[in-house]
């Protein structure tokens, strides 16, 4: 597969003005011109508002090859979306240069692209002509926009009347069904439904490996990355500081952050996680000297401890329960304890104990749950991807190698015992 985007010491300049006016009348362009006269005749005057370079992207270089699928992460500020508009030449550099082989089709902010006053199917038409596609491959490509819109019903109202996530959803459609080559979509998927959200995951999936199409995704959502990227950019005050494999990035991510993704304390947040009977107090990952650390050799045990509180009962089992994913997003399993007991009101920890050699080498994100069974299911809370950590595969005296210094495939690489004998 050869290059389709080339980035070469890409920047971008903003003059920030510092001055409370939302806007400059007529009569401020008169008293900053008499101010100026004033002090350049005396030598006095009020200083005029201060002016201020901000580089919002600076010396940003990398290579992107055709099917790849790039997850660009970052806190609010570091660049992200302003690296997708330079891409999709929205705005220009200020300094560098970009190459890219290919159309490409974008989904920035909620309703880009879109007129208000027209309808959903004459914006269809217009955003299709906007990347040059003539009336008769937008038609041939029409039935499967609106399907997977779902928005059939409304596609002759005018868009304005749409609500964010209908707008969303036709956006999308758009942009994923026409045929280019490149596919830039920022945090906007955020909008939209928890299904429609898996369905786009999976049509961004088809289109980078079936259609061998380039994909560009913005997004707070670790496991949305996880689940769709196999490369991540990490962007900070506009310089990519980390570009690799996701989950090293990530946890890369966390680590240089305020919190480690290994400990998670929610009791000092604003937005309580939990309902009327319980809620979540904390998470947190330890090696097997009891430290809390995101690095896990794979011949060393690990646990994972949450802490709870029960708020009030009334007759409840509360059963605690661990959910595992790879970095890949695959669902690698689900513990629970086996005895639970009834609980009077108050705090509680839960621990998981996963011994060694068991998990395989990469990155883990753990859902932390609680659930009770009677009288009926009731998950008072769960809170996916609450924890992550990595284990770490030094290939040098691991047991499961046996010698082998290759890539070994699958979610558990446990050590089991044998037996051979003849018969």
């Amino acid at each position: 597969m050869g290059i389709v985007i080339k980035v070469e010491n890409l920047g971008k300049k903003y003059i920030i003005s510092h001055q409370q006016e939302r806007y400059t009348a007529l009569r401020d362009v008169m008293a900053n011109t008499a101010k100026k006269a004033i002090k350049k005749v005396t030598g006095k005057g009020e200083t005029l508002p201060k002016k201020e370079e901000f580089w919002a992207l600076r010396n940003i270089s990398f290579e992107v090859n055709q099917g790849d699928r790039i997850g660009i992460i970052g806190r609010n500020g570091a660049g992200k979306s302003t690296l997708l508009k330079l891409l999709s030449r929205i705005t220009e550099p200020t300094t560098g240069k970009i190459k890219i082989k290919g159309k490409i089709s974008s989904l920035l902010e909620v309703g880009t692209g879109f007129h208000p006053e027209l309808t959903g199917k004459e914006n269809v038409f217009l955003n299709g002509a906007i990347l040059g596609m003539s009336k008769k491959e937008i038609l041939k490509k029409m039935d499967d926009i609106v399907e997977f819109s779902g928005v059939e019903k409304f596609l002759d109202t005018p868009v304005k009347r749409y609500s964010s996530g209908m707008y969303v959803r036709l956006a999308f459609a758009v942009a994923a069904n026409l045929e280019t080559e490149i596919l830039l979509v920022d945090e906007v998927l955020a909008v939209g439904d928890a299904g429609f959200q898996k369905k786009c995951l999976g049509k961004m999936e088809d289109v980078s490996k079936k259609e061998g199409r380039t994909i560009f995704f913005v997004s707070h959502n670790m496991s949305m990355i996880t689940s769709l990227c196999s490369r991540c950019i990490l962007l900070e005050n506009g310089s990519i500081v980390k570009d690799g494999m996701v989950s090293d990035v990530i946890l890369y991510y966390y680590n240089e952050g305020l919190q480690s993704p290994a400990y998670i304390d929610f009791e000092s947040r604003q937005r309580e996680i939990g309902d009327d009977y319980a809620c979540l107090l904390s998470g947190e990952v330890r090696n097997q000297n009891n430290l809390i650390s995101t690095e896990i050799n794979i011949d060393q045990s690990l646990k994972i401890i949450m802490k709870y509180r029960i708020k009030k009962q009334n007759g409840k089992i509360f059963r605690p329960n661990f959910h595992f994913f790879t970095s890949g997003g695959v669902y690698a399993f689900i513990s629970s304890p086996e005895n639970v007991e009834l609980l009077p009101e108050g705090n509680y920890f839960a621990e998981c104990n996963i011994p060694e050699n068991f998990l395989n080498e990469g990155a883990y994100f753990v859902g932390l749950g609680l659930t009770s069974y009677e009288p009926g299911i009731t998950v008072h809370f769960y809170e996916q991807n609450a924890l992550s950590f990595n284990v770490r595969d030094p290939i040098e005296g691991i047991k499961t190698r046996k010698g082998y210094s290759g890539s070994i495939p699958g979610v558990v690489r446990p050590l089991l015992n044998w037996k051979i004998g003849g018969e």
